[in-house]
């Protein structure tokens, strides 16, 4: 295959429709929030466009996604083709379930970007990175709905990347449901004083950690009107409860994508997003 060229129109910002322009992609089967999460609270400079991958046969397994893998290049190739400044791939298992490990999967971002002239941010490293920025050191893990499989293979690549993680633990193992067939029937939405209470749990259960995180992008329905919210809608309210910045894989890659801008988040949010600079 010749040597990619991004089309050389991009680069002229009287052919963009949005001076930042941003890709997001997420897990088949799956309709995501990231596009509208990171827009409402983006500068009105910045456009959002989603991809959904496709995978008709997709059952949410890991090895599923490492067998898909490839298909974040055809992710990052379309987006590239069509003006995108950086990408972003939803989804935290991702990373783990690749087998590349925590130096492999920082260096095939590494040659999707340059190779597409796009910066292109997985969610399971940028979590990675948010951490290394912040200097956190331990860490606990709200696993949330997460399958024992997913959220110990989370676990495994913090351990990896040099975290020292003290507790995690999933919905099921706080005692919030009996078997994990009942959190999947959910369907990643869960009644909104379930983040609380399941993070007044972890701070419990690891009362040292320098930070609390939770996994994948789970959804807590709001009071008053179920609108859907993931952690990084709640992250200032549980960060003034706990007294500890608290991270969710959403937040970590939105505060990536946001620093390859150089912009910064118009809304109030958490420690994190808080300490880009636009």
């Amino acid at each position: 295959m010749p040597d990619y060229v991004k089309p050389a129109h991009w680069a002229d910002p009287k052919n963009k429709l949005f001076p930042h322009q941003v890709g997001f992609t997420c897990p088949p089967q799956d309709w995501d929030a990231a596009p509208s999460d990171f827009l409402r609270m983006a500068p009105e400079t910045v456009g959002v466009h989603g991809w959904m991958l496709h995978v008709p046969e997709y059952r949410h397994q890991l090895d599923q996604r490492k067998q898909k893998f490839d298909m974040l290049e055809d992710f990052v190739h379309c987006m590239a083709n069509n003006g995108a400044d950086v990408c972003g791939q939803v989804g935290s298992n991702w990373v783990h379930a690749s087998g590349l490990g925590v130096e492999g999967v920082r260096q095939h971002c590494e040659m999707l970007s340059e190779k597409y002239q796009t910066p292109f941010h997985m969610a399971g490293y940028a979590m990675v990175e948010a951490l290394r920025a912040m200097n956190v050191e331990k860490v606990a893990l709200n696993g949330a709905y997460h399958w024992p499989g997913w959220w110990q293979g989370t676990v495994a690549f913090w351990k990896e990347a040099g975290f020292d993680v003290i507790w995690a633990g999933n919905f099921v193992d706080q005692g919030w449901f009996e078997t994990q067939e009942e959190v999947n029937d959910c369907i990643w939405c869960f009644d909104g004083d379930l983040a609380r209470k399941s993070f007044e749990y972890v701070a419990d259960k690891a009362p040292d950690a320098d930070a609390y995180l939770i996994n994948g992008m789970c959804n807590f329905r709001r009071a008053g009107d179920g609108l859907a919210q993931r952690p990084v809608h709640l992250e200032v309210e549980l960060e003034e409860m706990l007294g500890k910045p608290v991270i969710g894989h959403d937040t970590a890659l939105y505060w990536r994508i946001f620093k390859t801008l150089g912009l910064a988040p118009t809304t109030r949010q958490g420690k994190l997003l808080s300490s880009l600079k636009g």
